[in-house]
């Protein structure tokens, strides 16, 4: 019973152990301002609960919905790429609902992996993005993703080494952890280069909306020849505050839309409808909403971001995602990122993810994750302060 091949595969989950250390300081009365998990604290707009509310009233809505999500709901998110990216995209044959991006990713990598397939997953990255591999018992190739490398020039090379040859690549701009966006020209050169190598593509676009000072990340379906190598996940969970709600699409090329669906069609049967029904009303509904969850963040970002700085940091301003990606300084870099983030628990009160947990290119960083409000950042650097003086 304790040799589980798919368990074993699984490298342990560092996270945990900070984790463990919060909720023991918590379960001693300390105050801990936890700025480790990407789980933002705030609202989903009213008038999307209004709608979940009153769709979940009727009893219609209570029975096994549609796996592949119910028509409309894939007619609103083909509107949305239409009107926000010029993408046309059938909502029979180009579009499916998943419950949440990770279910979304990690079911795509059983459909289209067969044992052994290789796969190019940037390095460090989220961790799905490599476990999904791992889990549907893929040949995981890591691409460094560090600030002083050409990452196509490292892409290239990973993918000639790479025996047998690698089948997929992950990706996801803006990046978590790292925070790096990327232009169209960038996602032009995929397209080319996935062409070229014969790989399947899978875009995680999960900041879409999370951008500042002027930045609009760039679809990966936009780039001309896309849907042909790929698909793009899109979820609601960041843009409109809807976390808990698990509910996000993929979107693209028609053969791993169809694999996806068909391997779903065995395994769920799609989304509580109300939340399917409060999701269309998120899509067509009135944006301002989003422009307002991304200003919360950016006031966040500029008032971590200029504290860190201030007490002895250097970290730069995220164009993008509601992360900061902060090397750590110097006079604590060689206690390694696992352990820094066990000093911010026990010294500062604050916990932030190790870099080292999104593998092993993340050494060296800590990420934080904006979901406290403006006060709690202002005492988290107090915290911080203290622990660098």
């Amino acid at each position: 019973m304790d040799e589980f091949y798919r368990i074993k595969r699984l490298p342990p989950y560092v996270f945990a152990i900070v984790n463990d250390l919060k909720s023991k300081a918590r379960a001693r009365g300390e105050d801990i301002i936890d700025l480790g998990m990407d789980n933002p604290d705030l609202g989903t707009p009213k008038h999307i609960v209004a709608k979940l509310i009153e769709a979940a009233q009727n009893p219609k809505n209570h029975r096994y919905s549609a796996s592949r999500g119910i028509t409309r709901l894939r007619v609103a998110v083909t509107r949305w790429y239409r009107e926000r990216y010029g993408v046309e995209l059938d909502p029979e044959s180009e579009a499916i609902a998943t419950i949440g991006a990770k279910e979304g990713l990690a079911h795509l990598a059983l459909a289209v992996l067969q044992p052994g397939d290789g796969a190019l997953v940037p390095n460090p990255t989220y961790p799905i993005h490599s476990y999904s591999v791992v889990i549907a018992d893929g040949d995981l190739r890591s691409v460094p993703l560090t600030p002083d490398g050409d990452f196509f020039a490292r892409l290239e090379e990973t993918a000639k080494l790479a025996w047998p040859k690698a089948k997929l690549l992950i990706l996801s701009f803006p990046h978590n952890p790292t925070t790096m966006c990327v232009d169209q020209a960038f996602f032009d050169r995929v397209v080319a280069f996935a062409r070229e190598h014969r790989l399947m593509v899978v875009h995680d676009f999960a900041y879409a909306d999370l951008a500042f000072d002027g930045y609009t990340p760039p679809s990966f379906l936009a780039s001309e020849g896309a849907r042909d190598v790929g698909v793009e996940l899109f979820s609601l969970t960041k843009s409109y505050n809807m976390a808990g709600w698990r509910l996000a699409f993929a979107c693209g090329n028609r053969q791993m839309i169809h694999a996806l669906a068909r391997i779903k069609s065995y395994l769920d049967y799609g989304v509580f409808q109300p939340i399917q029904i409060a999701g269309i009303i998120a899509l067509e509904g009135d944006q301002k909403c989003v422009g307002e969850i991304t200003e919360v963040y950016r006031k966040r970002r500029d008032i971590l971001v200029d504290g860190l700085n201030k007490i002895g940091w250097s970290v730069a301003k995220p164009r993008g995602t509601m992360f900061v990606w902060a090397p750590i300084p110097d006079a604590f870099r060689d206690l390694g990122s696992l352990e820094f983030a066990k000093l911010c628990v026990q010294e500062a009160k604050v916990a932030v993810s190790p870099g080292i947990g999104f593998g092993e290119y993340g050494e060296g960083y800590v990420r934080f994750a904006l979901v406290e409000n403006e006060q709690r950042i202002r005492q988290a650097l107090r915290g911080l302060r203290q622990l660098s003086s």
